[in-house]
């Protein structure tokens, strides 16, 4: 009967540790102790899906409002939140942080448990009445622990933490890459944007300037020619407005597209601020060294490369003997149940020494040699692919910036002749001709001015990505 009991307690505890295991693994709101009992998890993921790792952590919304116009603070938060190539690095980052806590859980003994209810039944065919029955159980507990391996864990330990580097550093990159794909978006859209609304002033004034000559030619004062120079050059502007609104179409659904938001959505954007060339482009020299040490996406590649040199490490500690601390606990036997109730306790070391296994681990070391020589491979493609878009993004920076201060210029004085143009057309002094000339190049400076003002913030914010140092904070608060 103690026996009985006794195997009930034991499933009980068995049963007990199985339901708090399980509880463990899907249970939300358990203490931190218990999800990262090793301290494995990056505090990234303490703040959950994030738009940037800064502190403090913004989080994405549950929901987008677009009734106010969309500045570019709002497009990339949006673009941020909805992005799933984010959302992929992020989980790279969980499976990362998994694979160093599989690493440190290498230095920690193992134990284990099993009990066995069992039932042994003897029968004696000669001997009927010497026919035995007996109920019981066996209890076994194990320790294991290795004590030396010759660095196995030590390199793969320093492999996996090098990789999840990089998974911290691929996170950054991916962001940085996302923020400007949707800052050249948003841009694009506010320059098709303005140029539709340029556009519609043309038309306007076109209209205003064929009204003014019909009553000037019913006035006797105006040829018909300038009528139908004046209506020749209205077409014109409405064709043009025309060719603008499907630009601008166009480029809104593109933005729309990076912002993860249905092409239909009805898009307002705030208007563009005016913008100065006060901001120094500084010299290339500062913005390669800075690329060099700063950029996630070389750092990733570096980290990777510094893993694949551990895993070199690892595949050739594989190969080589291993010492074990081992304990083993038994109850009424470990071979079958005993008749009588017994305790058998062993404690020994393990050496295991690898004498043959067909040259696989030859060939393990060499894989991760190629492995690591690929890798380093990759760590110079990316170092010259990077600098080579930094050299490219630094040249327009430095463009656009002049092109900008001749924009503004070219406003001012397009402004000042269609003025003059005006009252000497209105006195009589300057034929048709003459006003829509300058009125043309009115509309053409206007637009000159409004791509340079795009381009120029663009072309900033995009030499500070190509960099990997374009920042949150860079482009202004946050919409949320």
């Amino acid at each position: 009967m103690s026996d009985k009991r006794a195997s009930s307690r034991l499933r009980g505890i068995v049963i007990l540790l199985g339901l708090f295991v399980g509880a463990r693994a899907h249970s939300s709101g358990v203490p931190d102790l218990l999800e990262d009992p090793l301290l494995t998890r990056p505090p990234l993921l303490n703040y959950g899906t994030v738009l940037q790792s800064e502190t403090p952590a913004v989080t994405c919304p549950t929901a987008i409002d677009l009734a106010q116009p969309l500045t570019l603070a709002g497009a990339v938060d949006i673009g941020l939140c909805n992005n799933p190539q984010i959302g992929a690095s992020f989980a790279a980052i969980k499976a990362q942080a998994a694979a160093v806590g599989e690493a440190r859980a290498s230095y920690l003994p193992t134990l284990s448990a099993a009990v066995s209810p069992l039932r042994t039944r003897t029968q004696y065919p000669d001997l009927p009445t010497s026919n035995s029955t007996e109920n019981g159980h066996t209890l076994s507990a194990g320790v294991s622990w290795r004590l030396f391996d010759f660095g196995a864990r030590a390199a793969s330990g320093e492999a996996e933490n090098r990789s999840l580097q990089a998974a911290l550093a691929n996170h950054d990159a991916t962001i940085q890459k996302v923020m400007s794909n949707i800052v050249e978006a948003y841009f694009d859209a506010q320059t098709a944007r303005a140029t539709l609304v340029a556009r519609a002033e043309s038309t306007a004034t076109a209209q205003q300037t064929y009204e003014a000559t019909e009553r000037r030619q019913r006035m006797g004062v105006a040829a018909q020619s300038d009528s139908l120079q004046a209506a020749t050059a209205l077409d014109k502007a409405e064709l043009a407005q025309q060719q603008a609104t499907a630009a601008d179409r166009a480029s809104s659904g593109a933005l729309l597209y990076f912002l993860g938001i249905a092409p239909s959505t009805e898009l307002r954007l705030a208007g563009l601020e005016n913008a100065g060339t006060s901001h120094v482009v500084e010299d290339l020299n500062y913005w390669l060294e800075e690329t060099a040490t700063r950029h996630p996406a070389i750092i990733a590649a570096r980290e990777q490369w510094k893993a694949a040199q551990a895993k070199v490490k690892v595949a050739r500690s594989e190969g080589l003997p291993t010492i074990d601390l081992v304990g083993n606990f038994y109850q009424n036997g470990y071979q079958g149940l005993q008749a009588n109730r017994s305790n058998t306790t062993t404690v020994g070391i393990i050496v295991t020494i690898p004498l043959f296994d067909g040259f696989s681990s030859t060939y393990k070391v060499r894989r991760a040699q190629a492995q690591a020589e690929q890798s380093e491979s990759q760590l110079h493609d990316t170092d010259q692919q990077v600098l080579t878009d930094v050299i490219k993004a630094h040249a327009e920076a430095v463009a656009v910036a002049g092109k900008l201060q001749a924009a503004e210029e070219l406003l001012r004085a397009a402004r000042s002749a269609v003025a003059s143009s005006q009252r000497r057309y209105d006195k009589g002094a300057a034929d048709i001709l003459e006003l829509l000339s300058v009125q043309s190049a009115l509309a053409d400076a206007q637009l000159e001015r409004v791509r340079g003002v795009a381009e120029w913030e663009a072309d900033r914010l995009k030499l500070l990505a190509a960099a990997g140092a374009l920042d949150r904070s860079e482009i202004g608060d946050h919409a949320f």
